[in-house]
């Protein structure tokens, strides 16, 4: 695990999009797993403003949804893949169709699921993992306690993720109850792995991750044993 600590948002941006950069660079067609929320929106901004210049081609970029809120389809604001979709994937000019999407009808739920694994497996996994960094260790939608070898599935949000949530949905009452997300056991494969922190509330949490017991009570602690993990933090989340 190698922690690079920045000394603010803008600094933490910058150094996240070299890093996916780099990755689309040297293949191409890669296959990135993607991850919404406040944290990474800064490194695709800057992304997109190299794709604007000239200086990035995602065009053949393979990009797989991290999660998604079960219910919720793709038109509702509060769509996961639309906020991917709106974020990533136009800026960056990589077709729909290269988008590989995490199911949102609770219809076939499991199915979709494994077909969905399937295409990671297909792909050869995961080139490069992008993840925020939940309040209580979640990565994706991992809720604690979690198994790091569990695979692609529907859980039940817990309070701590509903209440995270909240703000960017108006309220704990619009968040749904029951979400979607990649598995454990597939983002603990993928071949690099980027976890982009910011602010101080997430100070305890990331010292959990970085330096806490490997334990199913915290997800993110597994990233101890996963193989070419870059944390990426700035000052106020990684103060010393």
């Amino acid at each position: 695990m190698k922690l690079i600590v920045t000394d603010d948002y803008e600094a933490l941006s910058l150094a996240g999009a070299e890093i996916m950069a780099e990755v689309m660079a040297a293949k191409s067609d890669a296959a990135v797993l993607v991850a919404t929320g406040d944290t990474p929106m800064g490194i695709y901004r800057e992304l997109a403003a190299r794709r604007a210049q000239g200086r990035l081609d995602a065009s053949r970029l393979r990009i797989f949804q991290l999660d998604e809120y079960v219910g919720v389809p793709p038109q509702d604001e509060r769509s996961l893949y639309g906020w991917m979709a709106r974020s990533f994937v136009h800026p960056l000019g990589t077709p729909e169709a290269s988008v590989v999407r995490l199911p949102w009808s609770a219809n076939g739920l499991e199915a979709s699921c494994r077909a969905y694994d399937q295409a990671v497996q297909s792909a050869g996994g995961f080139d490069l993992a992008v993840l925020g960094l939940g309040p209580n260790g979640h990565l994706g939608f991992n809720e604690p306690p979690c198994d790091a070898h569990a695979p692609t599935r529907a859980i039940d949000l817990t309070e701590a993720s509903i209440e995270s949530n909240a703000s960017y949905w108006g309220g704990t009452h619009r968040v749904p109850h029951r979400a979607v997300t990649a598995g454990m056991a597939q983002l603990m494969a993928a071949h690099e792995i980027l976890l982009v922190v910011s602010g101080a509330h997430k100070r305890d949490i990331l010292r959990l991750t970085v330096s806490g017991p490997i334990t199913p009570d915290v997800p993110s602690s597994f990233l101890q044993q996963a193989a070419n993990v870059i944390v990426l933090a700035d000052r106020a989340a990684w103060p010393s």
